[in-house]
C-alpha cells in the first residue's frame, strides 16, 4: 500500500488507485479484479458441497480443472444417496464423466508435496494413476513454488461457467454433515474405513462473469504446473445446478490471491491487505473462523482496535489444537503468544476465541477460513491466518461488500448477518433466529449474545486456553522457522488509507 501519487516497489511505477470512503474491496491492491456472479451460493461443510459438485462434474459438457492442495479419488461424494458405493468414489464419478461424453476434458492439478502426504495415506502416485485412467483424465503435481512453500488453493472450475472456491479440499477427512454428531456412519478414511472426526469447512460457488475469471486463474495454475497451455471455455451455457438455492444473484465477488515471488513474478499479497483493511474499517463487529491463528501482523492489527474505546468486537472460532505434533509447536506455539498479546490490549473486554464442541463435548475440526465485517462484509477461501499463507503459499479468496450507496445494500447486509448467524447457530446448536435475537437482545453485541447463549454441556462453543508452553515449544515459535514473515507491514498506511479521520486524505 501506497501514498497518494506514489507506488510501492512490487506495483511497477504504477499510480495506486485512491480508496472510495467505506470500501475495502479495491482491485490491484487488496483484490486482484471484481466480477460479477450470475449466481452466488456458500456451501457449510463437505457433504453438501460434495454432492453438489458430483452431479455438476455428471452434467459438464467441456471442461472440468481441479485445483487443489490435496486429491483422494476413493472417498465417496455423496454416501447418503441411494446407489452402489463403488460408483460414488470420486475416481470413479471423473471416468464416467468422460466416457459419458466425448467432448470433455478433466485436469486434477495437486500441490507436489500433497502427493507426498497422499502416499503416506496409501494413495496411487500419480503416473499410475495416469497409466490407469482415461487418456482425457488428467493428473498432474505442481513443484512449482518456493522452497517449502505448498500450492493451497481449492478451486473447481466448470465449463467456465460454474466455479467452487473457499476452504474445502476435495479429499479424506473433509466429509461431515453441520450437525458434528459425535460419530457418523460416512465419516471414516476411504481406504482403512477408520473413523475420522467432526470437521468443520466452508467454501462457496458461483457463475457468470466471477467463474470465468476462476477459470482464467485455474489455468494460469495448470499452465505453470504442466507448461500445457488450456484455452478457456467459448459462449459457455448457465450451467447452474437446479438443486442449489442462491444466497444472491447478480452481486459482485471480489478475487484476492496471495502468489509468491519466484520464477521471476512478483509478489501478490492482496488477501493479507484485505484482512488489514477489513480490520481497519470494522465499526462493530468482527466475526472470524480460522485453522490458525499465527499472524502477528493481523494481531496486532486487532489489538489496536482493541485499544480504541468504541472499537470493534472480534468472535474468532478456531480448533482446539493443529493436526500434526510439528503443526501444534509452530502454529499451537505462535497462537498461544498472539493471544497472549491480544488478550492485554483487550481493556474493554470485546475479545473472545471459542472452540466448537459436540454434544458429547468432543472438539470440532475448524478447517474453515471465513471473515464477516460488521454487516457488510464476508470473505470465503483458502488462505489461514497464518504468515505463509499472506505472502509464500498459492491461495484464493471470495469476497462480497455491501457498498453504501448500493441500492440492494438491505439484501446484502441481510446475506451477510444471516451467513454469520448462520454459522455461529451451527456452533451453538441454536437456530439462527436465536443467534439474531440474542444479538438484538444485548445491543447489539456480539460477544455478550455468544456468552447468552453458550451453555456448560452439550453442543457449544467453549473458551479457548492455550496449553502450557515449554521451553522447546517457544523457542520454536521464536525461530519462526516454519511460518516466517515475508511481505513488507503496510498496516500503518493501510489503516490511514481505509479509516481516514474527518478532513484527512483519503491516501
Amino acid at each position: 500500500m501506497a501514498d497518494a501519487g506514489t507506488a510501492a516497489p512490487e506495483d511497477g511505477g504504477r499510480t495506486i488507485p485512491r480508496v472510495e470512503p467505506g470500501s475495502v474491496l479495491v482491485p490491484g491492491e487488496t483484490c486482484w479484479r471484481i466480477e460479477r456472479a450470475d449466481r452466488y451460493a456458500v456451501f457449510v461443510d463437505a457433504a453438501d458441497y460434495f454432492a453438489v459438485l458430483k452431479q455438476a462434474v455428471l452434467r459438464a459438457e467441456r471442461r472440468v480443472l481441479f485445483i487443489g492442495w490435496d486429491f483422494e479419488p476413493r472417498i465417496r461424494l455423496d454416501p447418503r444417496a441411494p446407489g452402489r458405493a463403488r460408483d460414488d468414489r470420486l475416481g470413479r464419478v471423473l471416468e464416467m464423466a468422460v466416457r459419458a461424453n466425448p467432448g470433455l476434458e478433466i485436469g486434477i492439478l495437486q500441490w507436489g508435496m500433497g502427493m507426498v502426504e497422499s502416499l503416506r495415506r496409501g494413495v496411487l502416485p500419480v503416473p499410475l494413476l495416469r497409466r490407469r485412467t482415461h487418456e482425457r483424465l488428467r493428473f498432474a503435481v505442481d513443484h512449482r513454488h518456493p522452497l517449502g512453500a505448498a500450492h493451497h488453493q481449492k478451486i473447481v472450475v466448470i465449463d467456465d461457467c460454474l466455479a467452487f472456491a473457499g476452504g474445502i479440499d476435495v479429499t479424506a477427512d473433509r466429509w461431515d454433515t453441520s450437525d458434528h454428531a459425535d460419530w457418523h456412519r460416512h465419516r471414516h478414511r476411504p481406504t482403512s474405513r477408520r473413523a475420522t472426526g467432526p470437521w468443520h469447512d466452508v467454501t462457496s460457488l458461483v457463475s457468470g462473469p466471477a467463474a470465468q475469471a476462476l477459470g482464467e486463474l485455474a489455468r494460469e495454475r495448470w499452465e505453470s504446473g504442466t507448461g500445457r497451455r488450456l484455452d478457456p471455455v467459448e459462449e459457455a451455457e448457465p450451467c447452474w445446478p437446479g438443486e442449489v438455492e442462491p444466497l444472491l444473484t447478480d452481486v459482485d465477488v471480489a478475487i484476492s490471491r496471495t502468489r509468491p515471488r519466484h520464477g521471476g513474478k512478483d509478489l501478490v499479497h492482496e488477501i493479507e491487505l484485505l484482512w488489514l483493511a477489513a480490520i481497519a474499517t470494522a465499526r462493530d463487529a468482527v466475526y472470524i473462523e480460522a485453522q490458525y491463528f499465527a499472524n502477528r501482523r493481523i494481531a496486532e492489527a486487532i489489538a489496536e482496535r482493541l485499544g480504541e474505546e468504541a472499537g470493534p468486537e472480534f468472535v474468532l472460532v478456531t480448533p482446539e489444537s493443529a493436526e500434526g505434533w510439528l503443526e501444534e509447536k509452530a502454529m499451537g506455539t505462535a497462537r498461544a503468544r498472539l493471544l497472549a498479546l491480544v488478550r492485554e490490549a483487550d481493556v474493554h473486554d470485546r475479545f473472545r476465541m471459542y472452540v466448537p464442541v459436540t454434544e458429547a463435548g468432543r472438539p470440532v475440526y475448524v478447517h474453515a477460513k471465513v471473515l464477516v465485517v460488521d454487516d457488510r462484509l464476508l470473505r470465503i477461501g483458502s488462505s489461514n491466518l497464518n504468515n505463509r499463507s499472506m505472502g509464500l503459499d498459492t491461495e484464493c479468496d471470495l469476497t462480497i461488500e455491501a457498498q453504501p450507496d448500493d441500492p440492494r445494500r438491505a439484501e446484502l447486509t441481510a446475506a451477510v448477518v444471516g451467513m454469520r448467524d448462520r454459522l455461529l447457530g451451527e456452533h451453538l446448536g441454536v437456530e439462527p433466529a436465536a443467534v439474531t435475537t440474542a444479538i438484538q437482545a444485548t445491543g447489539g453485541s456480539l460477544v455478550r449474545a455468544v456468552e447468552r447463549l453458550r451453555t456448560p454441556a452439550g453442543r457449544s462453543l467453549r473458551p479457548f486456553e492455550p496449553p502450557a508452553q515449554h521451553v522447546v515449544d517457544r523457542a520454536l515459535a521464536a525461530t519462526e522457522l516454519l511460518d516466517a514473515e515475508r511481505t513488507p507491514n503496510r498496516w500503518s498506511r493501510v489503516r490511514r488509507a481505509f479509516s481516514p479521520g474527518p478532513g484527512a486524505p483519503v491516501r
